[in-house]
């Protein structure tokens, strides 16, 4: 039995792909290493204290100017998202010009400019790149902060946390820099719907007047100018810019490393895949002697897709679609992580193999040839990103904020180039850190606590705020007398009952569409009728249909961007299987397996198996009744992938509870179905289905 919903997300985020295949077994030999050639800025301080840089290119008739602040990091405690509401206010007209003026303006002129609590930055053609100035001058100095773009980005802030509570890689995000760093450290504090509930107007404001302050700030103009002119245009547009009150901060320490190798758990029910992440703090600036040979050291162990932990994790042993590691930079403290997105029943496995990499990289010297491939990326990498503005800007600001010496940049790829394979080994063994770390693992504790905990790593247990929390109890005891056949009567009864649900003919949904990093948003209309046929259109505004699915009883296909594609035998198969619109009413005891009783979004449900063929699952709230989740593993191009299906705001539909939200997640996509019309026996003919 096939979820219909899962084939659509199949349909949108799986597509095939094919090279030609070349012949890789002669190595390319490397060429010599280019020579970096970067102007040296031009440089003057504005009685204010904003630093001003201008390196001149006249070889295209465009400008780029960038305002950066360097600030030490800023602890926000209970009031965590103030940076985040006011960066996002910023650069949305000022006290002199409307937001839609401002708006208006530069896209008249063809140019855009950006901003946010960390800077901005305004890129035109040469002719307008006075008038970008003085708006992103303005967009500094007299931002228009109102109350009213204040709720409105609150809500949206909120909406975004509350989105993200189910994801895993969002938990990741928040539970590592949390668990590493320690929550009462800037870099380890993170944003909730308590915190920002917290944020009023007046600290934005506070925190516009505290913090944005010339003397903190670099102002890079690259491009087709003269300093002589630049000089005259910042002055004018910058001079009357005031600073505001200061208050000296310090930066407080970070958790230290653990005293032994420990797994830090954090349980995520609707997980279908597990993240893990092997971590450590480490201290690295960019000023150190360490910092080239770090950098090829990391490319080695898991920068690149030829490193030793995807060709480990991925290639050998299929466990992910990619592994890989990094190793930051910074004036306080960094993080070295190597982990990746397995399936579940492989994460305790593929704990023991990152650590096994990890170690085999530090015993082991790496190969000649794999130091001079690494080397090769990073220089062909470098180079790429000389051709941005914004990296020649950075590169400015870098030498200036970190104490870099000014020649750090024209000398990077000799340094690159001179690392060597005893370098490398004396770093990993520095910086990788394998017995004082953690592995934060955000998973479904259900199915990858028993595997774990045979690994012999010590296991801590946290919630997905890092608070430390007892050892959950995953799977609980089913009562005496519980069935599943009785568990789907009870789900009939509590959605209507047998009798109204076989006079359900018909059904039409109208649904709203969001897919999660998508710069679209679809509708569609799903449309069903007794005993099995289907259909499915989608559409987007100014695009027209780009999607149909259509299965008549007999014979079904899938159109997409112009090409047509006929179901297979073994979709037709589990077509022809369904006998009704409601599942619940035509299985049989023989069918069905009651497996446990698990947790599903904070409360119990049955967890039911429905299929002897695949890993297909329905789970029905313990209390309720109702259908809370299914759940289903499929093979596509040689992968296995497992999509759930969160189902819940039911509401009547002519007599019968019907489910108006539908949360699939498969792999990292998350795609929401938010239905905003359902007919019962109207709407639908069958020729809807042709």
């Amino acid at each position: 039995m096939k979820n219909n919903i899962y084939i659509l997300f199949a349909f949108l985020f799986v597509t095939a792909s094919f090279t030609a295949q070349i012949d890789r077994t002669q190595q390319p030999k490397p060429g010599p290493a280019p020579k970096i050639t970067l102007e040296k800025p031009v440089e003057f301080t504005l009685e204010n204290g904003l630093k001003v840089m201008v390196v001149e290119n006249h070889k295209l008739p465009r400008v780029s100017t960038n305002l950066r602040f360097d600030r030490t990091p800023i602890i926000e405690g209970d009031k965590c998202g103030v940076k985040s509401l006011l960066g996002a206010m910023l650069g949305n007209g000022t006290t002199t010009i409307s937001k839609d003026d401002f708006n208006e303006e530069v896209d008249f002129l063809g140019a855009d400019i950006s901003f946010g609590f960390d800077g901005g930055s305004g890129n035109s053609l040469t002719k307008c790149h006075e008038r970008i100035t003085e708006l992103l001058a303005d967009a500094a100095m007299n931002s228009l902060l109102t109350e009213e773009e204040f709720e409105k980005e609150k809500n949206m802030l909120l909406d975004g946390i509350k989105n993200q509570e189910k994801s895993v890689d969002a938990t990741a995000a928040i539970a590592g820099d949390a668990l590493a760093y320690g929550l009462d450290h800037p870099y380890g504090e993170f944003e909730s719907e308590t915190t920002i509930n917290n944020v009023t107007f007046e600290d934005i404001q506070s925190y516009y007047a505290s913090y944005f302050n010339p003397s903190q700030a670099y102002l890079v103009i690259l491009g087709d100018v003269s300093p002589e002119a630049i000089k005259v245009l910042v002055e004018k547009n910058f001079s009357n810019w005031k600073n505001g009150e200061m208050v000296a901060r310090e930066v407080p320490e970070a958790k230290e490393n653990t005293e032994r190798l420990e797994i830090n758990f954090v349980d995520m029910p609707n997980a279908v895949q597990s993240n893990i992440s092997l971590t450590s703090n480490v201290k690295l600036k960019m000023n150190d002697p360490d910092y080239h040979a770090v950098l090829i050291a990391n490319k080695i162990l898991g920068g690149g897709f030829n490193s030793y932990l995807n060709m480990n994790l991925r290639e050998e042993h299929g466990y992910t679609y990619g592994a890989r590691s990094s190793v930051g930079s910074d004036k306080y403290i960094t993080r070295f992580r190597a982990g990746a997105s397995v399936r579940n029943e492989v994460t305790d496995s593929a704990v023991v193999q990152t650590l096994k990499e990890v170690k085999r990289f530090q015993e082991t010297p790496v190969e000649e040839a794999a130091l001079v491939n690494a080397k090769a990326k990073y220089v062909g990498d470098f180079v790429l990103a000389l051709e941005r503005p914004s990296t020649i800007a950075q590169y400015a600001i870098n030498i200036k904020a970190y104490d870099l010496p000014e020649d750090f940049y024209l000398n990077y790829l000799e340094k690159i180039n001179a690392v060597t394979v005893a370098d490398v080994q004396r770093v990993a063994n520095k910086y990788f850190n394998a017995e004082n770390a953690r592995f934060i693992v955000i998973g479904k504790g259900s199915e990858v606590i028993e595997n774990l905990e045979k690994t012999g790593i010590p296991i801590k247990y946290f919630d997905r705020e890092a608070n430390s929390v007892k050892k959950p109890q995953f799977l609980k005891p089913i009562p005496e007398g519980v069935t599943a056949i009785g568990i789907l009567s009870n789900y009939v009864k509590a959605i209507g009952g047998g009798k109204a649900l076989d006079n359900v003919k018909t059904v039409m949904t109208s649904v709203d569409v969001t897919i999660q990093g998508a710069p679209f948003k679809p509708t569609a209309v799903i449309k069903t009728m007794a005993p099995n046929k289907s259909s499915m259109e989608m559409s987007v505004a100014g695009m027209g249909t780009i999607m149909t699915q259509k299965f008549d009883g007999k014979s079904g296909y899938t159109e997409q961007q112009g090409q047509k594609k006929t179901m297979s035998d073994e979709e037709l198969n589990e077509k022809n299987e369904e006998k009704g619109l409601f599942p619940e009413t035509y299985l049989t005891a023989e069918q069905i397996t009651l497996i446990n009783l698990s947790t599903v979004n904070g409360a119990d449900a049955y967890k039911i198996k429905v299929s002897e063929d695949h890993d297909v699952f329905r789970y029905y709230d313990a209390e309720t009744s109702l259908l809370v989740r299914t759940e289903e593993t499929n093979e596509a191009q040689g992968q296995t992938m497992t999509s759930t299906t969160d189902i819940s705001n039911y509401s009547l539909v002519e007599g019968i509870m019907m489910p108006f939200t539908k949360l699939i997640t498969a792999g990292p996509q998350i795609i929401t179905f938010s239905a905003s019309e359902i007919k019962i026996n109207e709407g639908v003919s069958k020729k809807d289905f042709k």
